[in-house]
């Protein structure tokens, strides 16, 4: 009996393996393949591989799409605590501190604001709500965060997913072009930058194009603003009467805090180098993938409503800030 048994399972695992060697490989995976390859070279550039990704979503597809969600959500938070190991934990507690107050403001500010232009707008309470908590706090992982707590259903989540992500892709490129045209220093533009962009993704992507310092400035800054997704989702739960539901609280900000003390204490320089490098390329893997995630169908579905909301809020954060953080070289 034990025999037919073991023959039986070395037949299953002989079919299995010959299913997967005579898989044919797809020309579509083929290029997905080659374009993801070329963004791990120094040449791509992290704005350079969120165009290639949305060439690819538009015109080719991509290929893995059921992988994207949780592969750019772990590789950006990898890639974020690598970044950590080329950072002095004095320098962020400093710049975290001066970004505090813009930090609750511009928060409180955004809600209440989303709030009202959804109401104005006619968009149900919950996609308005996900779309106001993306801008407000930290993009995609605030909206996923908020929206079991809610009970948002998959439509209104990807509603608001993608309003975030089409505006994340525009930041990228539209803040170091203001910020060069208006002679922001780092300083100004790694604080304005992380309050304005919606995900850690694109705040690290447009910081490092600017910058050292407005980089170590934005991520921090960014870091310690996503900590408040969790007062936010407690108050959402007792706005929308759900109860308690499981919370998705940030924990990889903690690793990051462990990789900068590391690096303030323990002198092992060429070791932070390679990893940051390597995060830094990873970043540039995330923003790719984030591309190649918006086809055609992500953009339709958004519909023009919420995203009217979501850049009114963004024009309307992203005017004050900027107004407020440019008064502090006065």
């Amino acid at each position: 009996m034990n025999t037919i048994v073991h023959n039986e399972k070395t037949i299953e695992e002989g079919i299995v393996k010959k299913h997967f060697l005579d898989r044919s490989i797809t020309t579509r995976e083929v290029i997905f393949v080659l374009a993801l390859t070329a963004c791990l070279t120094p040449w791509v550039t992290p704005p350079v591989a969120l165009v290639t990704g949305l060439i690819i979503a538009q015109f080719i597809g991509h290929p893995f799409l059921h992988l994207n969600h949780k592969a750019t959500h772990i590789l950006l938070q990898i890639s974020v605590v690598g970044l950590g190991f080329g950072m002095n934990i004095h320098s962020a507690v400093k710049a975290g501190s001066e970004g505090f107050l813009f930090t609750i403001a511009s928060i409180t500010g955004t809600l209440v604001i989303g709030y009202i232009a959804g109401k104005l707008l006619k968009i149900d309470t919950k996609t308005s709500h996900l779309i106001s908590c993306g801008t407000a706090i930290c993009g995609g992982s605030a909206i996923a965060a908020i929206s079991p707590v809610i009970r948002a259903e998959e439509k209104q989540l990807s509603v608001a997913l993608g309003t975030v992500f089409i505006l994340n892709s525009a930041a990228l490129f539209l803040f170091p072009f203001i910020g060069h045209l208006l002679h922001m220093t780092q300083t100004q533009f790694g604080l304005w930058s992380a309050i304005a962009i919606h995900d850690t993704s694109s705040v690290v992507g447009a910081a490092s194009k600017y910058g050292p310092e407005a980089l170590e400035i934005a991520t921090t800054v960014k870091l310690a603003r996503a900590l408040w997704i969790i007062p936010v989702v407690l108050l959402t739960a007792f706005c929308f009467k759900t109860g308690k539901q499981k919370m998705k609280i940030p924990y990889f900000i903690g690793l990051f805090i462990l990789a900068m003390i590391i690096h303030t204490y323990i002198p092992m320089q060429p070791v932070s180098e390679t990893i940051v490098h390597v995060a830094k390329t990873g970043l540039t893997v995330t923003l790719f993938l984030i591309g190649a995630g918006l086809s055609g169908a992500v953009l339709k579905g958004v519909g023009v409503r919420p995203l009217i909301q979501g850049v009114l809020l963004w024009v309307i954060i992203s005017g004050a800030a900027l107004w407020a953080v440019l008064q502090l070289a006065k």
